[in-house]
């Protein structure tokens, strides 16, 4: 689980930290990080209470799917994070 950050997203935003990318491939080549893709997975470490008449359906710890692009990378206490807006999430895992 990940640990409590000190931000407090506005809004329908949400605080995702990305799972590392793969560093090998399922038959054990190695990846170099020139060729790394961009993960489209993380876990909230975050959310925003919601629009007026929408509350956030995610939670802290949930593990969700994004698209590639989105978001805006930000470091929060040392750490890389992305801060996004909910409909930027397509699915919770």
């Amino acid at each position: 689980m990940a640990k409590k950050v000190s931000v407090t997203p506005l809004h329908d935003r949400v605080i995702v930290k990305p799972a590392p990318a793969e560093e090998k491939t399922a038959g054990g080549i190695i990846i170099p990080d020139t060729a790394k893709e961009k993960p489209q997975r993380g876990t909230v470490v975050a959310a925003g209470p919601g629009k007026k008449d929408e509350p956030v359906t995610v939670k802290v710890g949930d593990t969700v799917l994004y698209g590639k692009y989105a978001g805006t990378e930000i470091s929060i206490e040392g750490e890389d994070l992305l801060i996004m807006r909910e409909s930027d999430i397509l699915a919770i895992v």
